[in-house]
């Protein structure tokens, strides 16, 4: 069978587009290499900052945009894709997998980007019960607490900024002796009464049971250890792209994201981008529910093409 589209991811960008795509009356078919669709947001505790749903589980969010695709006629597979090729001139996409093939007339690739982890014990752990990579996601939770931000760069600055309009006390921890963040942005945080910047230090492990009770930190010039008292931890180290699939074939940016706009077009005719594995100022959910929406209105006006 050949597909008019398939979709590759079923995070919050993947299961829009699905929607979309049965909307559309596209044949369409998603793949997933988890066992459940949902995303990053599955891991996340609680949802404060989506339109409408204030409060709800993280979870639960992904179970209902999966929920609402499988209602519309979408059909899923839990598969992942090894590598993508084309056939007839570029007009059928082909995706390998290790059990077989799928081909399409087009692909829009939504296999998102991972937030870069520290590695240390108990940062997995703690993930959604104190341990966070998103401070307007999961700031307003800590009001009134204290809270660290790990990181040197503009995320960092501006999660730092963010977090010290809700909280008690902000602790940035870096690893040097300088950010790396806009001048303007540190201008800013320094103007902070209630941050306290903690040069030359790492975190060496995170420490609780239900939920994030300390940091274990270490001085990067003394090699002196201690403890820090805080109730949440917002990493703001980087994130990394799922583009592995994607590198040979699609242009990237100089930090390995695709190269595509709001429209998701790539300069592959009939391949598409959508959510965080895009070039893009914001990774939400609520952007990345527009950039499969947007991904399919572009899918449609190639398929019509061709």
């Amino acid at each position: 069978m050949i597909y008019d589209l398939i979709i590759l991811g079923a995070g919050p960008a993947g299961l829009a587009a699905a929607i979309y795509a049965q909307r559309a009356n596209l044949t369409c078919l998603v793949m997933e290499k988890e066992y459940m669709s949902g995303g990053q947001v599955v891991n996340t505790y609680e949802v404060d900052n989506y339109p409408g749903l204030p409060g709800i589980g993280g979870f639960e969010l992904g179970m209902k945009f999966h929920e609402h695709a499988e209602q519309m006629g979408a059909s899923f597979v839990n598969v992942e894709a090894r590598h993508i090729g084309l056939e007839d001139d570029g007009k059928i996409k082909v995706i390998y997998t290790d059990q077989e093939e799928y081909r399409a007339r087009a692909v829009i690739l939504a296999m998102g980007a991972a937030y870069r982890k520290l590695g240390v014990p108990g940062e997995k752990e703690l993930s959604g019960v104190g341990v966070s990579y998103c401070a307007t996601c999961d700031g307003a939770f800590f009001r009134g607490r204290k809270a660290a931000v790990v990181g040197g760069g503009d995320v960092a600055m501006e999660d730092a900024l963010f977090l010290a309009r809700v909280c008690e006390k902000v602790y940035v921890i870096h690893r040097r002796d300088s950010f790396r963040a806009a001048p303007i942005l540190q201008k800013k945080l320094r103007e902070c009464e209630n941050v306290e910047i903690l040069w030359n230090t790492v975190v060496s492990g995170i420490v609780g049971n239900s939920h994030l009770e300390c940091l274990k930190l270490k001085s990067t010039d003394t090699g002196e250890e201690y403890v820090l008292d805080v109730e949440g931890v917002f990493i703001a180290v980087g994130t990394v792209p799922n583009t592995r699939i994607a590198e040979k074939l699609l242009k990237l940016d100089k930090d390995g994201y695709i190269a595509a706009d709001e429209t998701g077009v790539t300069e592959v005719p009939g391949i598409f981008a959508a959510g965080d594995i895009r070039t893009k100022q914001l990774k939400q959910i609520v952007t990345a529910v527009a950039d499969g929406a947007n991904a399919v209105e572009s899918v449609q006006k190639y398929l019509r093409s061709i």
